[in-house]
């Protein structure tokens, strides 16, 4: 059978009843992306953030350990979905979150969209694994179970320009590895 594009369950997930991604209706674009684990996403409010916020709003001076703290509070963390995707070389698989994910749970993807190249499948450093990144700014931390649908994904041909300079750089490492080191 010749593969075009789809999802696989990584070697680590093997096993472990993971989900593949499926659209949920006839008209979907998308296709729901479930959390391989159980995992509580803490809230951004936290007592230490609150202290932070409350020096920046009265205007007081702000040290170095204060935006260590902060931006270890504001930290977004990684849902593991033990799968990974695979897709002409022309195609990226755009990871979007599910409207229900901010308006029901308040859980955001910071960066907007996620972006799967067709060369981070079986990466070396992580075999593709997809993570969905995300931040809880409600006020109570967040129950997500294996199984919940925590974002999507839809894939989408792209197109270069003309003047698109030859690339021969190969990927060596996993997630936000095109700027620096991978997970």
């Amino acid at each position: 059978m010749n593969k075009t594009r789809g999802f696989e369950i990584v070697s680590s997930y093997e096993n472990k009843n993971i989900n593949l991604p499926r659209r949920q209706t006839i008209a979907s674009a998308g296709y729901d992306i479930e959390a391989a684990k159980d995992m509580v996403i803490p809230s951004i409010w936290r007592l230490n953030f609150v202290r932070i916020f409350r020096l920046i709003r009265n205007g007081h001076h702000l040290y170095e350990p204060d935006y260590q703290l902060a931006e270890q509070i504001l930290q977004p963390l990684l849902i593991p979905t033990g799968i990974k995707a695979y897709m002409p070389d022309d195609e990226v698989l755009v990871l979007a979150n599910r409207s229900s994910n901010t308006f029901k749970r308040n859980l955001s993807l910071p960066n907007g969209i996620g972006v799967i190249d067709s060369d981070y499948y079986n990466n070396p450093n992580n075999e593709g694994e997809i993570f969905m990144q995300v931040i809880n700014y409600g006020v109570r931390p967040l129950q997500i179970r294996k199984g919940d649908r925590i974002g999507q994904g839809i894939f989408v041909q792209y197109l270069k320009t003309d003047n698109d300079l030859p690339v021969s750089r190969q990927r060596t490492n996993g997630f936000g590895s095109t700027n620096e080191e991978g997970i």
